[in-house]
């Protein structure tokens, strides 16, 4: 589906499944091969308490155990130490000096720290989950990922929470602890998935935005000039920036109709699968004037960079703040931010189920 108001009808319509189990979903044709007995196992650990490939109602009661972290109250509490974690890594780049890889030195680091503050992670372990979760999220969509990799990050949080569970903290998962988990209405296991979707969810994502928006900015001196004049444009300058890029598209938007249906006209047939192009969808004219263009004023809210329905994006308030914290704190401390080099020399991840930059040098 590649238009908004087809794209918002399939991510919101309870007779459409996101469940890779169901009958006709697409993922199943990039099996290429049955999985061994060790990775069915290790898949059906990995798999309990991932409510992101979960259909209503069951969906939904993770789900709500979790709203409450990500209200736009609660990551207005967070924003001091969102701030704080920027200002240091940006403290750590110029006491380095230039030229410096804003992948490695800012893009990363921002959303490491902020997500392990969050979940009470040590950001001791954050060079073990960077590497552990790219190696997991191959550039190849067709694959599994490293059972490897998902089996080491399952461990370690499997210990992680198990030492919560004897002494909770003041964190979501220590509040989970104590809410859910010894009431009997969260499993241990339940507890490391919902922890290790919430991890990589809020780690690669923003990792990649950080980068491919100031890479954006930096490319259109003018547009970036009008915001450090008028610093109240980021909260828009970032949505237009989500539209722009969509850097998840088709891979978190599969899907497959559990009974007959019209959508946008055409006739879809119980267990017919298909996917929705999300960055075709946020660049529809029908929605938005001049789609591919680049307009940081336009306040483009309504865009599915984040999803649609009852799988949208949970933590979409804390990216926001991330990105608008992130974007406006570097160009305000390195206002002679520059790129080094030309466009075709970047790495950028055309391949990636993640759209972003590989490394973006800088210099100042």
């Amino acid at each position: 589906m590649t238009r908004h108001a087809e794209a918002q009808q399939v991510l919101g319509d309870p007779r459409i499944s996101t469940d890779p189990a169901t009958p006709g979903h697409p993922m199943a044709a990039f099996h290429e091969r049955p999985l061994t007995e060790e990775e069915r196992r290790v898949q059906a650990r990995f798999h309990v308490g991932q409510f992101i490939d979960m259909d209503p109602p069951e969906h939904d009661v993770y789900r709500r155990m979790l709203i409450p972290e990500f209200t736009v109250r609660r990551v207005r509490e967070m924003r001091p130490g969102i701030q704080e974690v920027t200002g240091l890594l940006i403290d750590d780049m110029l006491k380095q000096g230039s030229p410096a890889d804003l992948v490695e030195a800012f893009g990363l680091a921002v959303p490491s720290l902020v997500i392990c503050r969050l979940l009470g992670v040590p950001y001791a372990d954050h060079d073990f989950f960077q590497s552990r979760t790219r190696e997991m999220i191959s550039s190849s969509p067709a694959a599994d990922g490293s059972p490897d990799a998902v089996a080491e990050i399952w461990e370690y949080l499997d210990g992680l929470i198990a030492e919560t569970e004897r002494r909770p903290g003041d964190n979501l998962v220590g509040r989970l602890v104590t809410a859910r988990r010894e009431t009997g209405e969260l499993s241990h296991d339940e507890l490391v998935g919902m922890t290790f979707l919430l991890l990589v969810a809020g780690h690669e994502t923003t990792a990649n935005m950080i980068p491919l928006g100031v890479h954006t900015l930096l490319r259109d001196p003018a547009q970036l000039a009008a915001l450090r004049a008028d610093p109240e444009g980021w909260p828009d300058a970032v949505e237009e920036l989500l539209r722009y890029h969509s850097i998840v598209d088709w891979i978190v938007f599969d899907r497959v109709a559990t009974e007959d249906m019209e959508i946008g006209g055409q006739t879809v047939r119980a267990g017919e699968g298909m996917f929705v192009l999300g960055a075709s969808a946020n660049r529809d004219p029908r929605v938005f004037e001049r789609p591919d263009e680049l307009d940081l004023r336009r306040g483009a809210r309504n865009h599915v960079a984040f999803g649609y329905g009852v799988h949208q994006c949970l933590g979409q308030n804390l990216a926001r703040a991330e990105l608008e914290i992130a974007y406006r704190t570097l160009f305000e401390r390195i206002p002679t931010l520059r790129i080094v080099g030309e466009d075709d020399e970047l790495p950028f991840k055309y391949d990636g189920v993640v759209f972003g930059l590989g490394a973006l040098p800088v210099a100042w």
